[in-house]
């Protein structure tokens, strides 16, 4: 039996293309657990840390809301949501956008770069699966997933 019907307890699958599909949304939340593992130590939540590495890119200049929605990589993410919490914190500062009064500028606090620093130094996301495959196959993956997306 195949490593994944045994941790998703079936036996067969219709077919392989199901099974692939099945596969990569088991290991999205494999992967997604072990990230959310090693941020618990900082108090940050997988999207705070994806919007937090958003604004990084952006500083100095600000992010609206609107442009982490379109780069959150969880898109399903209340954003404004997120965005509230990180200032609550005192890693995000915000603004009103100065072109659009309707608009908010968001840009990533002191504390917030410090923090992503300290992350920076502490956290090789890498090591989850540069322990079980290469870097040719990390490239050969990287395309299969590039190619079922089309």
């Amino acid at each position: 039996m195949v490593q994944l019907q045994k941790e998703v307890k079936t036996s067969k699958f219709e077919n392989v293309f199901q099974q692939a599909l099945v596969n990569v949304i088991f290991t999205y939340h494999w992967s997604n657990q072990k990230v959310k593992d090693v941020l618990t130590p900082f108090d940050i939540t997988t999207q705070q840390y994806n919007v937090l590495r958003i604004l990084r890119g952006q500083y100095p200049s600000p992010a609206t809301v609107n442009l982490i929605k379109n780069r959150i990589l969880d898109k399903m993410s209340d954003t404004s949501r997120i965005v509230d919490r990180l200032i609550q914190k005192g890693f995000a500062e915000k603004s009103t956008n100065s072109y659009d009064k309707r608009a908010v500028d968001v840009v990533i606090s002191d504390k917030g770069l410090a923090l992503l620093k300290k992350m920076d130094k502490e956290i090789d996301f890498s090591q989850f699966i540069a322990l079980n495959i290469t870097i040719e196959e990390a490239e050969q993956l990287n395309a299969l997933l590039d190619k079922m997306r089309g």
